[in-house]
């Protein structure tokens, strides 16, 4: 009897690859090997079907250097099967300890970071373009729960993929999920039956790690209230999955209509953004923070919700997001990126500059040509960043500064006083570029906001003798 259901699973692993699409016939496939039933079993089965599905294998196995002489034992087990089965193996060791330190994980993330990594590089080395591990769908109905502890959006009810990819290396690799229809018990089954020795890791014990703890006390607590707990959330899952797959869709036909991507900033149209239903917004928020951050990795639902909450906010509303990206609300945009300021067209005004007039002066990256007409003629050219300014006004102790705190100004036209500030949000400038704006000043007055606007009591008249032209470049 034993023997039969052995064979079942064998086959039910088998259809599943296939339905799943997991392994292309001819692959090279790195088994992920800790000693453990899941692994050990995975192992074997891949073994037993390597000539249906027309594959080769290779074994890996990572010591994490966390439990002494056994992880030194695992890593002797994983040896010896892989020897008893005439495969080709790889034994590593990484302080995870260590990496965790460094970059401020917790255990559970530095060991899964560190194991991956390690993976891709013997796959790398060994011309395997699969990695096979041994998740189960208990592992699955945890990572459920996990998420929905930690607060998941609905893209965290799906759990775990059949399938997913990895790139390291500038090489791209499939991580494959083959046991993830198959319950634990019918894996130590299975192991039992076949005679597999098996290792235990001692930290599955430890209720230190959330996900111990969901699945020996939390679990237990819940199928006392609902036995069939597990196919209820496996069952949520796969309903959460179709819906965003459909949700992807709709998503990926708007996306043309409002993004675009400039250096590395993504620029949202805040008219198209708007007229989507909140679904469509979310799913369009969460693909443009994945592209930039290349994952959405320290990315949870409560930042998309706060990235949501802001669209209607007046432009200059900035929202800091996790690993150094922003969000910022502009006129009739959004932008969205670690530097967004790189798309400002005009560069930096660096510190007070004295000008030549008339003469050629240069400013950091900009250029100021002064020029004295006298007669009060005007030339015919009216670029943004060209001026005529009454010369017997202005004088010859003319700078080019940033803008200043507090600077106000009689805008041409404008009617009265005001401040540099106020005219700027008025004119729809965004708030990223506005320190870029050169500032001409005549004494301590401002005669020209570069691109925008002169002064009022420095405009040419029919009175004036003498014209001062000037004209920035960059």
């Amino acid at each position: 009897m034993g023997a039969k259901k052995a064979v079942l699973l064998e086959d039910r692993v088998y259809a599943f690859i296939r339905r799943a699409n997991l392994i292309p016939s001819g692959s090279r496939v790195l088994a992920a090997v800790s000693g453990g039933p899941d692994s050990v079993a995975l192992l074997q089965l891949l073994y037993n079907l390597r000539q249906a599905l027309g594959i080769s294998l290779v074994v890996a196995h990572l010591d994490h250097n966390l439990r002494g002489e056994e992880s030194t034992g695992d890593a002797l087990h994983v040896a010896e099967l892989a020897g008893q089965l005439d495969l080709p193996f790889a034994i590593g060791g990484r302080d995870v300890a260590g990496y965790r330190s460094q970059h401020g994980l917790s255990l559970e993330e530095a060991a899964r970071e560190v194991r991956y990594g390690f993976l891709c590089e013997v796959a790398a080395e060994s011309g395997a373009s699969v990695i096979a591990t041994g998740h189960t769908l208990n592992d699955n109905v945890e990572t459920i729960l996990m998420h929905l502890i930690r607060g998941t959006g609905t893209l965290g009810l799906k759990g775990l993929a059949s399938w997913t990819s990895r790139q390291a290396g500038g090489k791209n690799f499939e991580i494959i999920r083959p046991l993830l229809e198959t319950g634990r018990n019918e894996i130590e089954a299975y192991c039992r039956e076949r005679g597999l020795a098996t290792r235990l890791d001692s930290t599955n014990l430890s209720l230190s790690p959330l996900r111990n703890r969901i699945r020996l006390e939390l679990l237990p607590l819940l199928e006392g209230y609902n036995p069939g707990m597990e196919k209820a959330l496996l069952r949520l899952a796969d309903l959460a999955g179709d819906e965003l797959d459909f949700l992807s869709i709709e998503r990926d036909k708007a996306w043309g209509r409002v993004v675009k991507r400039e250096k590395n900033t993504i620029i949202l149209d805040k008219v198209e953004l708007g007229g989507l239903h909140p679904a469509l917004k979310r799913s369009i928020l969460r693909r443009a923070l994945a592209e930039l951050a290349g994952s959405l990795k320290d990315f949870e639902a409560g930042h998309i919700e706060d990235m949501l909450a802001i669209l209607e906010k007046p432009a200059g509303k900035q929202l800091v997001l996790p690993r150094g990206f922003s969000f910022t609300v502009e006129y009739g945009r959004y932008l969205l990126g670690k530097a967004p300021e790189e798309l400002c067209p005009f560069p930096p005004v660096e510190n007070e500059t004295v000008l030549q007039v008339p003469g050629v002066t240069q400013a950091g990256a900009w250029k100021v040509t002064a020029e004295i007409i006298e007669g009060g003629g005007i030339k015919p050219d009216t670029g943004a960043f060209t001026a005529y300014l009454d010369f017997d006004r202005t004088g010859r102790c003319l700078s080019m500064r940033p803008r200043q705190p507090g600077d106000r100004f009689f805008p041409l036209g404008g009617g009265g006083q005001k401040r540099v500030k106020g005219f700027l949000i008025d004119a729809r400038v965004p708030r990223l570029w506005r320190d870029n704006i050169p500032v001409i000043t005549a004494a301590r007055d401002i005669v020209w906001l570069a691109g925008l606007r002169i002064d009022e009591r420095f405009k040419v008249t029919e009175n004036t003798k003498r014209v001062l032209r000037l004209a920035l470049e960059y």
